[in-house]
C-alpha cells in the first residue's frame, strides 16, 4: 500500500507542475495496457483511446500556454484547484489500476499536486529571479521533468503492458 500511495503522491507532484500531463500519461498507459481499471469503475473512461487523445491535446496546449507572458500563476484561483483535481484523478486511477482503493490514491494525489504546485512555483521564481535563468529555459526544463517523471511512474506501474 505504501508504494501505491507514494506513486499517487508522485503523480500528484507532476500535476502540480503541469496539470494535464499527469492525466494524459495515466490515460495513455491505461489505454495501452492488457488489463485496466475495472469496467464498473467511475474512472474507466480514462482507459479509452478518445480520452487519451483529448487529454494529450490538452497537455500539449498547456505546454504551449505555459510559455505565454499572460498565463496566470499556477497558485492563483481556479488554477490551483484544477491542479489538485488533476492530481486526485491521476492518483486515484493509478491506485485503482494497482488494485487498491481509488479514494486513497485521490487523497495522496491531491496532496502531491498541492505540494508540487507551490514547490515548483517557488523554485521557478527562485531560478528566474534570483539566479537570472531565462524563464523559457526553466519552463522547458520543468516540462521535461514533468513528462519524464510521469512516464517513469506510469511505466513502473503494476499495470501490465499490451503486447
Amino acid at each position: 500500500m505504501f508504494r501505491t500511495a507514494l506513486k499517487a503522491f508522485q503523480i500528484g507532484l507532476v500535476a502540480g507542475m503541469r496539470s494535464m500531463t499527469a492525466p494524459a500519461l495515466v490515460s495513455y498507459k491505461l489505454s495501452h495496457s492488457t488489463t485496466s481499471l475495472p469496467s464498473d469503475s467511475r474512472l474507466h473512461f480514462l482507459a479509452s483511446p478518445r480520452a487519451t487523445t483529448i487529454l494529450g491535446i490538452m497537455a500539449g496546449g498547456e505546454l504551449i500556454g505555459d510559455k505565454l507572458p499572460n498565463t496566470p500563476d499556477r497558485t492563483a484561483q481556479p488554477q490551483l484547484w484544477g491542479r489538485i483535481g488533476s492530481g486526485a484523478l491521476s492518483g486515484a486511477a493509478l491506485t485503482e489500476a494497482d488494485g487498491q482503493p481509488a479514494e486513497y490514491g485521490a487523497v495522496f494525489g491531491a496532496i502531491g499536486a498541492a505540494a508540487g504546485t507551490f514547490a515548483f512555483f517557488y523554485l521557478r521564481q527562485w531560478l528566474t529571479h534570483e539566479k537570472d535563468l531565462p524563464d523559457p529555459l526553466v519552463a522547458l526544463a520543468e516540462d521535461a521533468l514533468a513528462i519524464g517523471t510521469a512516464w517513469q511512474l506510469t511505466h513502473e506501474s503494476a499495470i501490465p503492458q499490451a503486447g
